[in-house]
């Protein structure tokens, strides 16, 4: 399979082939739920993290990169669902001027469980 990236930009477009590597895995056709778009991706990112755990070292993706990817993607999840823009403060960690939007931030926890408030760890 082919994909191709387009920047907006108008600069050159990327063209390149998928890697499924579903010859050298092939519990990855039976694996429930899998996305084999992604699972060369994740694999590579997962050796990489146990290689900087062994070699003390930050990973490619470490974690604050991944909060950042994170939360901008649940930002403009919400933001298409409240079918509005958001301004996100991240000192705050609220939604600027929109209580509905940042309420929707965190989700109640069930039972014992909770999670802390970074102001009180």
């Amino acid at each position: 399979m082919k994909a191709e990236f387009v920047p907006v930009d108008g600069s050159e477009t990327i063209r390149f082939n998928v890697l499924y590597e579903k010859e050298k895995y092939p519990e990855d056709s039976t694996e429930k739920d899998i996305e084999l778009h992604a699972a060369p991706a994740t694999r590579r990112h997962m050796i990489n993290f146990l290689n900087a755990i062994k070699n003390n070292t930050k990973p490619i993706a470490d974690i604050e990169q991944g909060h950042i990817s994170s939360a901008s993607c649940i930002l403009a999840n919400l933001s298409m669902d409240l079918k509005r823009p958001l301004i996100y403060d991240p000192k705050t960690r609220t939604v600027l001027n929109d209580p509905e939007a940042t309420a929707l931030l965190q989700r109640e926890y069930r039972g014992q469980w909770n999670h802390p408030h970074p102001d009180t760890v």
